[in-house]
């Protein structure tokens, strides 16, 4: 059965997705990490920032979000960042070992009368020899375009949850106005970073649910983000039933099968998981994850817990030509991370 499932596929049904979740837990595991070694070095992870370059009032109803202005939350409404700062941010973010720069507004959708300052962003941290990725919300046609030509590598649009559960989540936008920015991503000629969240008070057949949209896409995904929800006071969701954490791995683990060719990002909700619990995720095929001490709404480990988890685990961290050369710059890297530089630009991620 595994030799079959490393092939990308999508025509997955709920049945065959419940019954790799219904597996034994040693055998998804086997099966995962199997699939895994297929298509990746099992000893390295892919490595990102994300910087909010917008932070609060936003109009939507996320039940999860601190950022949402329906919530009564401790984030404080920020303007959109200056270019400067931001490349700022990229450059820290490109010695502390990232090859990867997220930049995520808390907009519906971005305005016409922003897409200047965001384009000019993307110019500006792709000409640093990072790969460059955004979430501003909903997109456009025209605005997916735009963000293309400018460079834009990667669009991060989540799906959050099943399509049955979603109406719990969020009303004020439809699956379907997710799939169509996803599609309009697609079209521009971007790659698609696109995942969701487990913990949500959803049922066992929703988090299957999740993986069928996501996996049944065509292309697949190129990156997917698995996030556990990080509650926060004030959100409706703040006092939610904790998931439990082999039910995480299993998620990982069978998003990894499903898709094999993907980077299946452990994302939030790291902050609360110990070594022993990344470290099933990373088994399971988790090949990519946040640094830094802040995500968009929620707290991430700090930099150099992460080295040391590295370091225990013999993972080395992804690389793009352009970054590394005959080794030297990950030996730099990792001196800059164990001396865990000034973090003040970056803010917390949901």
């Amino acid at each position: 059965m595994t030799e079959n499932l490393s092939h990308v596929r999508h025509n997955w049904t709920l049945d065959q997705v419940n019954a790799l979740f219904n597996k034994p837990f040693n055998d998804l595991m086997f099966e995962a990490q199997t699939v895994h070694r297929q298509h990746f070095n099992a000893n390295e992870v892919q490595v990102s920032t994300l910087l909010s370059i917008k932070t609060g009032a936003c109009p939507e109803d996320c039940k999860y979000c601190s950022q949402s202005a329906r919530y009564k939350t401790d984030i404080e409404k920020e303007r959109l960042m200056e270019v400067e700062k931001v490349l700022e941010a990229a450059k820290k973010a490109k010695a502390q070992g990232s090859t990867r720069f997220c930049m995520g507004a808390a907009w519906r959708n971005p305005k016409e009368r922003d897409m200047p300052y965001v384009t000019d962003m993307v110019k500006g941290v792709k000409a640093l020899g990072l790969e460059t990725c955004m979430t501003l919300g909903m997109l456009s046609k025209d605005q997916a375009q735009s963000l293309q030509a400018a460079g834009l590598d990667y669009y991060n649009h989540n799906l959050d949850t099943s399509p049955e559960h979603y109406n719990q989540i969020i009303t004020t936008r439809t699956y379907q106005d997710r799939l169509d920015t996803l599609d309009n991503v697609r079209a521009a000629g971007m790659k698609v970073c696109s995942g969701g969240i487990v913990g949500l008070g959803e049922e066992a057949n929703d988090r299957a649910s999740l993986l069928v949209q996501l996996a049944n896409l065509q292309p697949q995904p190129e990156s997917v983000p698995i996030n556990m929800l990080v509650k926060i006071d004030g959100t409706p969701l703040a006092d939610v039933a904790d998931l439990d954490e082999f039910d995480f791995i299993r998620c990982i683990a069978v998003a990894r099968i499903m898709m094999p060719q993907s980077h299946v990002r452990l994302s939030a909700g790291r902050e609360t998981m110990n070594e022993q619990m990344q470290s099933l995720c990373f088994l399971a095929g988790a090949n990519s994850i946040f640094y830094g001490c802040k995500l968009l709404t929620a707290a991430n480990p700090e930099t150099n817990q992460d080295v040391a988890l590295f370091n225990k685990l013999g993972i080395n961290t992804e690389t793009i030509e352009s970054l590394v050369d005959d080794g030297s710059e990950e030996k730099k890297i990792h001196t800059a991370l164990s001396e865990q530089e000034n973090q003040d630009l970056f803010y917390n991620a949901g």
